[in-house]
């Protein structure tokens, strides 16, 4: 991987990690406003149980998704740990030792593995 490369996956990562940062303060935010200004019912109280049903979910897949970006965050953080403490080490396949295709990291920059390895762990 070139000097060039490199900085550009730098560039992605912290781009990334912003992105992430962003949504998970929105998650926040979402989970501190109450129940009565999500939804626009006058009472706490639900007119119809599928309407609790339906502020469950939302919770719910609100919670998933802040899981899900709080787990990328952390691999957009190991990545840039591996970037700025070992170099040669960011960018290498974690299972075959090769190195995995820019075109993939330029997509996900905190990629471990390569394709191939990929597809061997979801097999």
């Amino acid at each position: 991987m070139t000097e060039e490369q490199r900085k550009h996956l730098e560039g992605r990562l912290l781009e990334e990690r912003e992105r992430v940062l962003r949504s998970l303060q929105r998650y926040e935010q979402d989970a501190g406003v109450s129940e009565q200004d999500q939804d626009g019912d006058l009472s706490r109280v639900p007119l119809h149980l599928a309407d609790e049903g339906t502020d469950t979910m939302q919770q719910e897949l609100d919670a998933s998704l802040a899981t899900r970006d709080t787990q990328t965050l952390y691999e957009i953080d190991d990545a840039l740990r591996r970037l700025y403490h070992d170099p040669g080490r960011f960018g290498r396949c974690e299972r075959t030792g090769e190195e995995i295709p820019f075109e993939r990291l330029d997509i996900i920059p905190w990629a471990r593995t390569c394709d191939e390895a990929a597809d061997d762990v979801r097999a």
